[in-house]
């Protein structure tokens, strides 16, 4: 008895290998880079190389300046100014502590209070950029004159005669104090602070309040766990915003302050555009740069926010 097989069905064609496709526009973010590098190789690495020649050189303007390698300008001016870079230190510390005090509040209110106002209240904070920082800064010397209505009622509460016995004002006069470039730098750098301040409040979770009052959590108590620990990357952000701009500036100290209250700022734009003297000038660039990098990478370690900056 034959028994019938069906044939087996044709063998399908073997598929075709896939081609390896062409990595196409692996090129383009490096192109898009390119703009950028330019700019920072153009203003910025050729610069800050120029700079570092120039620290090392010995010489006059009439007889010329020269590479020489001396190394020694760097102490020399670090032990003649340091009187001014432990000034700047403390101004700038100063006035990025109260905008601390004054911008977390507002920044608060802000986020998480403002309702339809936040649009103008946001506006407010930004309007100072709109009018020249000379201008600005300026205005303060009217603000704080002697006789004025500012000075008037720091000596009606006394306010005068804590800081006389600080050392940061001198009788009843606040202009060419340290307490008239305090606020000066207070007031120009303090949207730095609150803009950051906003942007990480503004990400918190509202739901997160809502569960710390669930769990009987005083308002108090809510802001110690939840929203100051949260907004730490804000906190961080503009004390830095604040700090390193607030250190290097001159135009407050030149314009509100005296003699007694110069920055090294002001002493870096004498010796580059008074005296001359282009190595001591550029030293006290780079020392004053290395000095705040340093303080700025304790900083950010010490407040455990590497990841969040």
């Amino acid at each position: 008895m034959t028994t019938l097989t069906e044939a087996p069905p044709p063998l399908a064609p073997a598929a075709s290998e896939p081609k390896p496709q062409r990595r196409r526009g692996r090129w383009t973010p490096y192109w898009l880079l390119l703009p950028g590098i330019l700019w920072l190789l153009v203003f910025f690495a050729l610069p800050m190389i120029y700079q570092a020649s120039t620290s090392v050189q010995t010489g006059s303007l009439e007889e010329g300046y020269k590479v020489t390698w001396h190394f020694a300008t760097y102490w020399d001016a670090l032990s003649e100014y340091w009187p001014q870079f432990l000034r700047s230190v403390a101004y700038a510390a100063a006035a990025t502590v109260l905008c601390l005090v004054l911008g977390y509040p507002l920044a608060y209110l802000i986020a998480f209070r403002a309702g339809r106002w936040r649009n103008l209240i946001m506006i407010l904070v930004i309007a100072p950029f709109f009018t020249s920082f000379l201008i600005r800064t300026l205005a303060w010397k009217t603000i704080l004159a002697d006789g004025g209505p500012v000075v008037g009622a720091l000596n009606t509460l006394h306010v005068l005669d804590v800081t006389n016995w600080l050392g940061w004002t001198a009788g009843d006069r606040v202009l060419a104090t340290p307490l008239a470039v305090v606020c000066g730098l207070t007031y120009n750098f303090l949207p730095f602070m609150i803009l950051p301040l906003y942007t990480s409040l503004e990400r918190i979770d509202g739901r997160l309040h809502e569960a710390a009052g669930d769990l009987y959590a005083r308002p108090v108590t809510t802001f110690r766990k939840v929203t100051f620990p949260l907004s730490m990357p804000g906190v961080v952000s503009g004390t830095l915003l604040t700090f390193i701009p607030a250190a290097g500036d001159y135009v407050n100290a030149e314009l509100l302050g005296s003699t007694d209250t110069r920055m090294i700022g002001n002493v870096i734009q004498t010796q580059f555009l008074r005296i001359l003297d282009y190595p001591t000038a550029a030293a006290l660039s780079f020392i004053l740069m290395a000095a705040i990098l340093l303080m700025v990478t304790f900083y950010i370690r010490g407040s455990g926010t590497e990841d969040l900056v």
